[in-house]
């Protein structure tokens, strides 16, 4: 049974770069035809779907970030890690990481299979 975890800064200042790693056991990122997201969602708020790294390397990004958010894998330690730059108060979620079914099928409606239990991340001005 694959497992997920989420690690990083719990508090990042506003402007800077958020980083989070999500690290997985289990299985192994590239694994045909799994996709694996991030997802975040804001106090009071519903989920929000940020990005995707593939099975196969690619990546698809939520436009609604325009343009803010990267995400990158190293496979020899079967990690994948999100980065989101310019970050304000706005941007304090809860974040997550996840496998998902949809794989690299470019869109922002993904089927998920598995989750990390979520890390806190709080924006301060």
């Amino acid at each position: 049974q694959v497992q997920l975890q989420e690690s990083g800064p719990g508090l990042v200042k506003s402007s800077q770069t958020l980083s989070l790693t999500c690290t997985v056991s289990g299985g192994s990122i590239t694994t045909s035809y799994y996709g694996w997201s991030w997802i975040r969602q804001p106090p009071g708020k519903g989920l929000e779907w940020m990005g995707v790294i593939a099975f196969d390397g690619s990546t698809y990004y939520s436009p609604s970030l325009k343009g803010r958010t990267s995400i990158s894998r190293d496979t020899s330690r079967n990690q994948f890690s999100l980065q989101l730059s310019s970050v304000t108060p706005e941007d304090t979620a809860v974040y997550y990481c996840a496998r998902d079914l949809t794989g690299n099928i470019p869109t922002i409606m993904r089927e998920y299979d598995s989750w990390g239990q979520g890390t806190q991340v709080t924006v301060s001005s």
